[in-house]
């Protein structure tokens, strides 16, 4: 009797253990099964799901990495299997060792066969790319619930790091999908931006953090844990096909480690294997596809210059189900599709389970190849060490042609034109490749003595939010016979990192790359050249020797401010207009109604358009001791006059502008206040009675010859009443007439990038420079087999002399992106119109690619034209580029007061 009680308790104990064990589906948890034709889940649906499986299952742990924009969650959810949770630290800690490589090869061995590699797995970034959080929540279920032998390896031996990339995004859209009780009227048109300010441009934010989901990301990418393997979920794939993977077509970026692409070439062999094997067709790579590794600033980018595997995948597949056109040439099989799809019905559901295949494809590859994983992410980050310790020359496009051109030379003077091309002697390698001054740096300092030092330590912090290592200077210090202060920054380039060090100061050289000798460029992915140091305009001093001093190492990302100081006594102060922080006190002085004024010509060693102040006693101290912005005790200048804050207005319209997006989000970083405006108010009138200045960025103008600019909208009547305000469009018959009665009762406009078209609307005497004539007299904009210039560092002249450009240098690095440039008529001075920033006769490209820039040659980039009583500003280049480019800051700000 007591054998059977006891019999019967056990077997009880074991029952409700396996209960407390039973994970929830999500069919009882959503009502639906994931991937279902026409159901999209919440992120509050999500999470709720997430803490469910996570208090169910001992082999997941939810974690908060950060709040979101909108101050939601962001969860992260390790999984493992029960017994690697004892262990996690020691774990997590074997990552960033040999992430770093600041150990012995013998050291690094007995580490990564001690180790579990690490596996991150995202998803819902762009959200409407909705199949990424849904492969997420089915991943998750997946591995928490299935007890067969592949899944218990994969928890034996892999750490995987569940990732949600967009909470707001996806409660968002999903929100606005389910709306409609009709299936068959759901939609993903949404109002607004799927990220409070950048939509589709938080993808491009994760070299610079200044969104708080790529900070939160960036953090346990590159300092908490440091995966071996980031794995990105997007879609949608090419016409013709199901899914575009690794690997991926060139160029490459000159600085990565030779791992990284033979790496990628390694996992993208184990996913379009297991598709095969699966017998899921539609996989294409290489130069099926336009994905390539060149750009730095995306999350699957970002992670090579740590030396980490970055996957990217783009899947077709929507809950509203869809077909797989028919693309005769995909249907052929080639390197770049072994497998073609057929033209075919497709749902949600297919499209879910290839994601999971492919997560499980990544994790089996992990097992298999762990140990190799973890010392391969070792050994490349000990030669980035190894390189930043001694000479070494990147093998960049231009030194190849300098090695021909050398050799040309030599042939031509030596009257000897039918030389063997194919034999190059190896003085003309020598020539350049040992050539000192053809060195990458060792490493930079940043003084902190600069003028805008607030913004050098802005830099400072987007590199370390990227893991990078950064040391400060504890006392003054001399290298190369320079000084530098105490407090300045030093970055070095002998760290594993380096490849992102060397991207983020250095020039990019992106190679020619033409579909043919003498064709159409291929257009990069993204930006071609972005340096991070040239677009935020700090100085820097690069050295090419060892050298050292009293420096002390920032803990890995801990987040810097600049020096706090006493504010000094005085009755009346200057604040420098060269430091971008300065605009920010004066904005917190005017909102406590305090008088400012500006100055109109240099004042106690600081340039004109600086700010002067005799009272703001508490204002003051904040940015003294907070801002970096050091009053200089001063008396009124001559000449000084007060500024009031303007009444700004920012254009946007329906579904969101990402360039107005990210000027939204800088002019809160700097505390001006402002207003939306969208169309239909605009068309309204009576504008100056509301707004002073109105400022256009980049998208939502009429292009030269359209007549209007709207994107699908809605009826009024079908969507809530907060939005109808955001309905209309931007017309030249209704919208350029309002805006040309604003400027002429004294309103101020500002135009950025191709918003620069209305200088053509309102019938300003410019012409567009990057055209040519045909022979029928018609004017054609420059074809790209002669001119092309992707996102790009150029450098231009600057008029500092008048307002808008006060605080500017001689000369500013700027994002030109396919920018607008001008000629000016030769009448344009007589009506009001002249030039404030210019080309000169040099080639202006300093970061990426540019063919074609003697087109380029003494283009006007901006102007200034008098309409009636107000102003008309146009600026081609991307002034405000995603909120980096700090160096042109100044030039949208002062024209932000009175």
């Amino acid at each position: 009797m007591r054998l059977k009680t006891t019999l019967v308790i056990l077997l009880l104990s074991l029952s409700l253990g396996l209960f407390a064990q039973t994970v929830p589906t999500p069919k009882s948890h959503f009502g639906f099964d994931i991937g279902d034709d026409y159901k999209l889940a919440t992120f509050s649906q999500t999470e709720a799901y997430f803490k469910k499986v996570a208090e169910a299952s001992d082999r997941v742990k939810l974690l908060e990495i950060g709040k979101t924009e909108y101050g939601r969650s962001q969860p992260m959810m390790i999984v493992t299997a029960p017994a690697n949770f004892e262990k996690l630290d020691r774990y997590k800690e074997i990552s960033q060792t040999l992430a770093h490589a600041e150990i012995s090869r013998e050291e690094a061995e007995k580490l990564s066969v001690e180790g579990k590699p690490v596996i991150w797995i995202d998803g819902g970034l762009h959200a409407n790319e909705v199949v990424g959080p849904h492969q997420l929540i089915e991943t998750l279920y997946q591995l928490a619930s299935r007890d067969d032998a592949e899944t218990l390896k994969i928890l034996d031996e892999v750490i995987i790091l569940l990732v949600h990339a967009n909470p707001d995004g996806m409660e968002i859209m999903s929100d606005w999908y389910m709306r409609e009780d009709d299936p068959k009227e759901r939609d993903q048109n949404i109002p607004i931006l799927y990220q409070k300010y950048v939509g589709h441009d938080n993808n491009r934010d994760f070299y610079m953090n200044n969104m708080s989901e790529a900070a939160n990301m960036s953090l346990q990418q590159y300092v908490e844990w440091i995966p071996q393997v980031i794995y990105n979920h997007h879609q949608t794939g090419p016409a013709g096909t199901v899914v575009a993977g690794p690997p991926y077509r060139d160029p490459f970026n000159h600085v990565f480690d030779p791992l990284i692409i033979t790496s990628l070439d390694a996992v993208g062999a184990a996913m379009i294997n297991r598709m095969h094997q699966e017998d899921r067709p539609g996989y294409t790579r290489l130069d099926g596809s336009v994905f390539s590794t060149w750009w730095n600033g995306g999350l699957r980018t970002t992670p090579y210059y740590h030396n980490i595997i970055g996957i990217l995948t783009e899947i077709i597949g929507n809950p509203t189900p869809m077909e797989i056109p028919l693309v005769p040439e995909r249907l052929i099989p080639n390197n770049g599709t072994p497998y073609p799809v057929t033209p075919q019905e497709w749902h949600f559901r297919q499209s879910i389970d290839y994601s999971v295949s492919l997560n499980y494809a990544i994790f089996n590859h992990a097992v298999r190849h762990g140990d190799e994983l973890l010392l391969n992410i070792y050994l490349m980050g000990r030669k980035s060490i190894e390189k930043g310790s001694e000479d070494n020359w990147t093998m960049y496009p231009k030194y190849a042609q300098a090695v021909e051109d050398a050799f040309n030379k030599a042939q031509k003077s030596n009257g000897d034109g039918n030389s063997n091309r194919s034999r190059f002697p190896a003085q003309f390698y020598d020539s350049v490749y040992t050539d000192p001054a053809n060195r990458d740096p060792r490493g930079y300092i940043l003084s902190a003595d600069q003028p805008d030092f607030p913004t050098a330590v802005k830099f400072m912090n987007a590199l370390i939010k990227s893991g990078i290592l950064v040391e400060k200077a504890t006392a003054d210090f001399t290298v190369n016979g320079k000084s530098y202060p105490a407090n300045s920054f030093i970055v070095k380039t002998a760290q594993a990192f380096r490849p992102h060090v060397i991207d983020m100061f250095e020039p990019q050289d992106h190679p020619n790359d033409f579909l043919y000798p003498g064709g159409p460029p291929i257009r990069p992915y993204d930006a071609a050249g972005w340096t991070l140091a040239l677009q935020m305009g700090v100085e820097v001093d690069k050295l090419y020797e060892g050298f050292d001093g009293p420096f002390e190492r920032i803990p890995y990302g801990e987040i810097q401010s600049p020096p706090a100081k006493a504010l000094a006594s005085g009755s009346g102060f200057l604040l420098d207009a060269r430091n971008n922080n300065s605009y920010m006190a004066v904005n917190d002085l005017l909102k406590a109604k305090v008088k400012v004024y500006r100055t109109t010509s240099m004042a106690d060693g600081l340039p004109a358009g600086s700010f002067y102040v005799s009272g703001g006693k508490k204002e003051l101290e904040v940015a003294a001791k907070e801002y970096g912005v050091y009053p200089v005790p001063a008396s009124m200048p001559k000449g000084a006059t007060q500024i009031q804050p303007a009444r700004i207005a920012l254009y946007d319209y329906y579904g969101g502008s990402m360039p107005s997006g990210w000027v939204r989000w800088m002019m809160e970083q700097f505390h001006f206040e402002y207003q939306l405006v969208f169309p239909a108010e605009i068309n309204a009138g009576d504008l100056k009675d509301k707004y002073d200045v109105m400022l256009f960025i980049s998208s939502g103008i009429p292009s030269v010859g359209s007549r209007g600019y709207g994107r699908s909208q809605p009826k009024p009547e079908e969507i809530d009443e907060k939005y109808r305000h955001m309905l209309g469009s931007f017309t030249v018959e209704e919208s350029v007439p309002q805006i040309k009665k604003f400027i002429e009762e004294g309103g101020e406009v500002i135009t950025v990038g191709s918003a620069t078209d209305l200088a053509f609307h309102l019938g300003l005497p410019v012409e567009d420079a990057l055209v040519e004539i045909g022979a029928d007299g018609e004017a054609r904009s420059l074809s790209g087999e002669k001119y092309y210039v992707p996102g790009s560092v150029l450098e231009m002249h600057v008029d500092n002399s008048v307002p808008i450009n006060y605080g500017m240098g001689e000369t500013a690095y700027i994002m030109f992106n396919r920018s607008p440039v001008f000629n000016l008529a030769p009448n344009a001075g007589n009506q009001g119109v002249k030039p404030i920033a210019w080309f000169g006769e040099e080639e202006p490209l300093r970061s990426g690619w540019a063919f074609g820039q003697s087109y380029l040659k003494n283009g006007v980039t901006a102007f200034e034209a008098e309409i009636g009583k107000g102003k008309f500003y146009a600026f081609g280049p991307e002034i405000t580029f995603r909120a980096q480019s700090h160096g042109t800051f100044k030039m949208l700000f002062n024209g932000l007061y009175k």
